[in-house]
């Protein structure tokens, strides 16, 4: 069904001389003002026309575009403020009217505003709401995918981040620690679902999850190339640093690492990451040194590989006194990261190797001489030995 307030591609059905009418079926004939035309028509031709009221709330067709269609939001400015309401600039001929019931404060001549387009069910003229909450639900059903490409319209700052509308149809959150850029109410600008909660909820980010790992990998080699090879950041390093730095946050410097450095392209020291030229496996150098054993935790007791031939750098053994161990235990008792909730986002953000594999199950039964990978540090699992011990004797 033909409506006002959307795009149409029509017939010309007749040239006259103000113009070209179209057969716009339901509505009957409509007009296209000759003034309102990319270029001359002929009877028969096509156009692509969007349609709405004249002053006269007769249909007229135009190939001027609006800033928004009926069904979406946009940003607008208020043009005149009257006795009946407030007249936005839209991007055609006529303005289209915010009624006073339709406004969540009154709006002032020259200020711009977020506002939704729609049909009036009284007399059908394409009418603007400030009331955004009005129009938005929550809880309004969805079937977004993860990393699925959206169009956005930032429309709120909260503590959390931004609230943004999602194609014209839901809210969604942009949380602060995943936004590297100046952002203003009511920009439109594109968007990637990053993750859809039980609740129905959205979060988003501006930038798909391999499109972000690329350019966190490409900042950090440029800051490489820059600083002689060699950047003084780990995973130990604070937080703020490595935002000030890179202009990431330090679980996306963490994850972009740890891919630099399986793919051989930096390796990590004590004291920050380096640049290393890529050599063929059989003339890569090993960790001949023997270095101080990590502090053993409850579970877990650990020392340092001794070096051997088929032995990658920087792999060492960790001693179990109990198997199976959970994952993510292993993870927190080791330190590769700072809590066991950390830990658990590490794995199902699927940088956590197992045996050469990506594992997301965060409470995963680690048996001995199983191999875990992750942000640069590669261990291997062994049984504590309690054959000599005295208690089996």
């Amino acid at each position: 069904m033909i409506t006002v307030g959307q795009y149409y591609t029509l017939a010309v059905s007749q040239v006259v001389e103000t113009g070209y009418m179209l057969d716009a079926r339901e509505l009957g004939p409509v007009l296209l003002p000759k003034r309102n035309a990319a270029w001359p028509y002929k009877a028969g031709d096509e156009a692509n026309v969007f349609l709405y009221l004249d002053s006269d709330d007769a249909p007229i067709a135009t190939t001027d575009k609006p800033k928004a269609c009926v069904g979406e939001f946009a940003y607008l400015q208020v043009v005149a403020a009257t006795d009946v309401g407030a007249f936005l600039d839209w991007g055609l001929e006529k303005d289209v009217l915010v009624p006073f019931a339709e406004q969540h404060r009154p709006l002032e001549e020259g200020n711009s505003y977020l506002v939704y387009l729609y049909l009036d069910k009284i007399d059908g003229r394409i009418t603007a709401t400030s009331k955004i909450d009005k129009v938005l639900d929550d809880y309004k059903p969805h079937d977004y995918k993860k990393d699925q490409r959206v169009d956005l319209i930032i429309a709120n700052s909260t503590d959390l981040g931004y609230k943004a509308i999602i194609n014209h149809s839901h809210w969604g959150v942009l949380y602060k620690d995943d936004v590297f850029q100046r952002l203003s109410f009511g920009q439109s600008i594109g968007g990637y679902i990053k993750h859809t909660r039980p609740d129905g909820k959205i979060d988003l980010t501006l930038h798909s999850g391999q499109e972000a790992r690329d350019k966190n990998a490409e900042t950090i080699i440029n800051l490489l190339h820059t600083e002689n090879g060699f950047v003084p950041l780990h995973d130990k390093s604070d937080p703020q640093l490595i935002t000030k730095s890179l202009g990431m946050s330090k679980g996306a410097f963490k994850k972009a690492i740890g891919n630099l450095y399986r793919q051989r392209i930096i390796s990590i020291e004590d004291d920050g990451i380096r640049l290393i030229q890529e050599v063929a496996p059989s003339t890569q150098q090993h960790d001949d040194e023997e270095a101080t054993p990590t502090a053993p935790a409850p579970v877990i007791e650990t020392t340092e590989l001794a070096t051997k031939e088929t032995t990658p750098r920087h792999e060492r053994i960790v001693i179990i006194n109990k198997e199976p161990v959970e994952l993510y235990k292993i993870l927190k008792f080791e330190g590769l990261v700072g809590s066991g909730g950390e830990a658990k986002n590490m794995i199902a953000d699927g940088v956590v190797l197992l045996n050469d594999k990506v594992e997301l199950q965060k409470r995963k039964k680690i048996m001995s001489s199983d191999v875990i990978e992750m942000g640069g540090e590669r261990i291997r699992l062994q049984l504590e030995n309690k054959g000599t011990s005295e208690n089996d004797k």
